[in-house]
């Protein structure tokens, strides 16, 4: 089966809801999202329209990746948010380094264990290095045993840092294994 892996656009933004609001279905979704389906559905369509600018392709600071499949149904996504040395992010954690924050990872379920979360992230590392990051990570949720199996297997490893998104210490911080490739091994 062959998918088309690319850049959110702007005007996309009700396949993107869309497929946000099927991720907050999932029955992980209470450890894997920091939103519920109920908050995200009564949002107004501006909200929408909104965060696929920020996210659609050219937008600077964040890239929403997507994967469809090849009758063109939306089936997976990634984000990535670039996050700035010498800043806290979004959970208080200082960024020490100019580095990607891999957010919003889903894959419909008909469509995992397949390689596609590879794909998606593929993409959205070529996005971060070419952007300067430095390192790129992500959290997850200790219980979230389908999550933490599938970003190891994309190369993430587990970096000892832990941070508080609920009642107690349970996110965890991965990195990706690798060294950001060097600019200059094109030329």
């Amino acid at each position: 089966m062959s998918y088309t892996v690319r850049s959110l656009h702007a005007d996309e933004w009700p396949r993107a809801k869309a497929l946000r609001l099927e991720a907050l279905r999932d029955p992980v979704a209470s450890i894997a999202f920091m939103e519920t389906y109920g908050s995200a559905v009564a949002r107004p369509d501006s909200y929408w329209q909104e965060l696929s600018e920020r996210r659609a392709e050219g937008a600077s600071g964040t890239q929403q990746i997507i994967a469809a499949g090849p009758d063109g149904e939306w089936v997976g996504t990634v984000t990535v948010v670039m996050e700035e040395a010498g800043t806290t992010d979004w959970a208080g954690l200082p960024v020490e380094r100019r580095q990607g924050h891999l957010v919003g990872v889903y894959v419909q379920p008909g469509h995992r264990g397949i390689g596609l979360t590879e794909v998606l992230f593929d993409a959205a590392l070529e996005w971060a290095w070419a952007q300067g990051a430095e390192r790129v990570r992500l959290l997850v949720h200790e219980d979230n045993a389908r999550a933490l199996r599938a970003y190891r297997k994309a190369g993430f490893v587990e970096t000892g840092v832990t941070t508080t998104l609920g009642p107690a210490p349970d996110e965890r911080e991965l990195e990706l294994a690798v060294e950001r490739p060097d600019p200059e091994s094109d030329l």
